[in-house]
């Protein structure tokens, strides 16, 4: 088991040894990948959202990775896909993402939409187990990223993965300038 210098204050156990801790399909979904390498750590979920979790636990919010669900129309089609950028930064919705989905205009996908689609949790939807066909938009920092940390599809749990884990996702794009600075 790799030592993820990213846990702060947590145990990490192998993803797939705790397979409790995770959505239904981000577990499905990580015994599939051809990077295996995942961790999970077990959290209160009242401190899921980044910045609480960051703080409780001494983990670099630098090294938090958010993933948001973003929906456009075009011709009647509505279309979805995740983008995942780090916690330092926000993504670009209206600009990149809403050219790479070829829509007039790309929005937040509401929640319980964004829930029901993905079978996950609000607060912890993470790009590993998406619906097939989703473009999984990934900023090229988390990308390069050697440790990450994601939502594990529940609240009460996250994933420790790497950049190239998340690269070999099915509908995986590295995409240059997907994240803006925030602000």
């Amino acid at each position: 088991m790799r030592n993820w210098t990213i846990a702060g204050t947590l145990t990490v156990a192998p993803a797939l040894e705790r397979a409790d801790l995770l959505a239904e399909p981000v577990a499905k979904a990580l015994a599939t990948v051809t990077e295996p390498e995942a961790g999970v750590v077990e959290i209160d979920p009242d401190l899921a959202d980044t910045a609480a979790f960051c703080e409780a636990y001494s983990s670099p919010l630098s090294a938090s990775a958010n993933c948001v669900v973003v929906s456009g129309k075009r011709g009647g089609e509505v279309r979805f896909a995740a983008a995942l950028v780090l916690a330092t930064t926000r993504a670009d919705v209206n600009g990149v993402i809403k050219r790479r989905l070829d829509v007039r205009k790309a929005s937040f996908a509401p929640m319980a939409e964004a829930v029901e689609l993905t079978g996950m949790a609000y607060g912890g939807i993470t790009p590993v187990g998406l619906p097939t066909g989703w473009p999984i938009l990934i900023d090229q920092a988390v990308a390069a990223s050697p440790e990450v940390v994601i939502g594990s599809g529940v609240r009460g749990s996250k994933l420790l993965v790497t950049g190239a884990l998340l690269v070999s996702l099915p509908g995986a794009e590295v995409i240059e300038d997907l994240a803006k600075p925030a602000s």
